[in-house]
């Protein structure tokens, strides 16, 4: 049984059909695979290691090597935190196979927001004006520009100003939305190769630790720490120092579903969910962990707490000297900018489906592939809000705001994401609809996915206590705040888009799926005059009239004298 598209929708150029054939049932077969929608007929570039590389680029990029000081400090123990760390794991695991069960069901380019629009489908267009909104004003390759532009002044011996590292962030953010923006298959060789270059980086320190606590490590600057002698032993945990610990590991995780969000372009999406997502978090997650007790291993207790973001930095000077210690920083730095070129890649490629779906203003300009068959304008789009978030937090603050404020949205979509999964699953046992995806997540592990996310969106209002707030001078709640104000930017947007202005203007707001030009699916959008009684024949009967012929909108409205030209009836995306 499969999804019966109306030979109006896939070719303007055909003869119409009846109102029954815009009847769409809930499944479809790809290549033997169950699905849900129509799957998109555009030329499949991304490859298996492809594939798995904006998976360990979105990944690796600079949290393993920023983040384990803060978790350690909030953490309170050794133990405590590599025991968060191991939490963390298994939140991301447990997330990507909830998300691999929504690829396979929807193997599309967009990750979340089409799950997202499959479940919560009424109000009509809240959740993909709300995702939208999501989407568009948070800066998500900000964090690892400034990363970068840190760890290049500390390779140089140059002191980090309040603009220096930003300056560096904004060249970095430039030159990946240009290589992304003007040659795909370039800007995917360079992440390829800064994937593996990543891998080895990471190996090359978890050796180390294994090395140092062999007692093969011979250098002037080290001595035996003997920091997992009661592991465990230090200040105990608070609320506050947990969740914010938390934070920052899953900031080292974001990334496991990046496949998702390219699915439409991947040569085999089955496989790849199926393989490819799974082994690569493992072995990251294996590696992370191996990585964190080398510093352990190698870097003292009260180094590591006033480490900050360049603890990789101490590790390599204290195993091999102040040179090694510069090369150190450069081998992050490079780490950082893959991260920052998967990251780019797969949000321009979001900015790019709303603009298809027809949900941004000026959806023709967003949903175009010109000039340079890429996303070049969602990428632009991507970059103008990086360039704007790294410059306007205050000094010190920059960094862990950018980081909360994509970690916070990010675990409310996520819950989302569980819940709404857990409700698919709940009506597919009923005979409600059909879902039949090759790879199930399963209740355990969707309930527990949705419990951890739920956990880390209501902990962040617990107030810090014992100086452990992670800013300096911002107030602790201000991600979560601020991301609720984004929530109600795109409640607003969706009343005013799909509520206000039809019913003033006269108009019922339609959304119906075509195929465009370069094989991708996505809405156009009708302004449908209310007079009408079949809208969605009225809808079929504008599209064959842009094809030429002669159509005779009387018969599907209640006047004769209803608007009949069909110029100013409706508003349409990119073709």
């Amino acid at each position: 049984m499969g999804v019966k598209i109306p030979s109006a929708i896939q070719n303007w150029g055909s003869k119409k059909n009846s109102s029954e054939d815009l009847q769409y049932d809930e499944s479809n077969s790809f290549d033997g695979e169950a699905a849900v929608i129509e799957l998109d007929r555009n030329k499949k570039e991304i490859g298996y290691f492809s594939a798995a590389s904006l998976i360990c680029n979105r990944m690796l990029g600079a949290g393993i090597f920023s983040v384990s000081s803060t978790i350690y400090a909030l953490a309170g123990s050794v133990g405590t935190a590599l025991l968060l760390w191991f939490v963390g794991s298994l939140i991301a695991m447990a997330g990507l196979f909830v998300y691999m069960e929504f690829g396979v069901a929807i193997p599309r380019n967009g990750g979340e927001k089409n799950y997202l629009e499959y479940v919560y489908n009424k109000p009509r267009f809240l959740a993909t004006a709300m995702y939208a909104t999501y989407v568009f004003f948070l800066g998500w390759a900000a964090g690892n520009s400034i990363v970068v532009g840190e760890y290049i002044l500390n390779a140089a011996n140059v002191e980090v100003t309040q603009w220096n590292s930003r300056g560096i962030g904004i060249a970095v953010i430039t030159f990946c939305f240009l290589i992304n923006g003007t040659s795909i298959k370039a800007g995917l060789w360079l992440q390829n190769v800064l994937g593996v270059f990543k891998v080895g980086i990471i190996l090359f320190i978890s050796v180390t630790g294994w090395v140092a606590l062999g007692g093969g490590l011979k250098t002037n600057d080290f001595k035996p720490t003997g920091n997992f002698t009661n592991a465990f032993a230090g200040e105990a945990p608070t609320g506050y120092g947990v969740v914010n610990a938390l934070y920052n590991v899953i900031w080292s995780y974001i990334g496991y579903s990046n496949a998702n969000y390219a699915l439409g372009e991947i040569k085999d999406p089955v496989k790849t969910l199926k393989y490819s997502a799974p082994i690569a978090l493992v072995v990251l997650s294996i590696i992370y962990m191996f990585v964190n007790i080398a510093y352990f291993a190698v870097v003292p207790k009260e180094v590591i707490a006033d480490s900050g973001r360049i603890l990789a930095a101490h590790f390599f000077r204290i195993a091999f000297g102040e040179t090694a210690e510069k090369a150190c920083s450069v081998f992050v730095a490079l780490s950082a900018l893959g991260n920052v070129l998967s990251v780019i890649f797969s949000q321009g490629r979001i900015i790019q489906q709303l603009g298809r779906e027809g949900v941004l203003p000026f959806s023709r300009f967003f949903a175009t592939s010109r000039p340079f068959n890429s996303p070049f304008v969602g990428l632009f789009q991507h970059w103008v809000v990086c360039v704007i978030t790294i410059i306007a937090p205050p000094p010190g603050d920059a960094y862990n705001f950018v980081m909360n404020l994509i970690s916070y949205p990010l675990n409310l979509v996520n819950l989302a994401v569980a819940v709404g999964l857990l409700y698919v699953n709940w009506k597919a046992s009923r005979g409600l609809v059909e879902w039949n995806p090759k790879i199930k997540a399963t209740f355990p592990v969707t309930l527990f996915f949705a419990l951890a996310s739920l956990y880390l969106v209501a902990a962040p209002y617990i107030p810090p206590t014992g100086g452990q707030s992670v800013y300096k001078s911002l107030p602790y709640w201000i991600h979560p705040v601020t991301t609720w104000g984004i929530v109600a930017v795109g409640i607003i947007y969706w009343l005013v888009w799909s509520v206000a202005m039809p019913r003033f203007g006269g108009y019922t707001l339609m959304a119906k799926e075509v195929i465009g030009d370069d094989g991708f699916w996505r809405n156009r959008f009708f302004h449908v005059p209310s007079d009408v009684t079949d809208k969605e024949d009225y809808v079929v009967k504008i599209m064959e009239q842009e094809e030429g012929e002669k159509v005779n909108f009387g018969e599907v409205t209640r006047a004769t004298d209803s608007n009949t030209d069909g110029a100013s009836s409706y508003e349409s995306p990119a073709r």
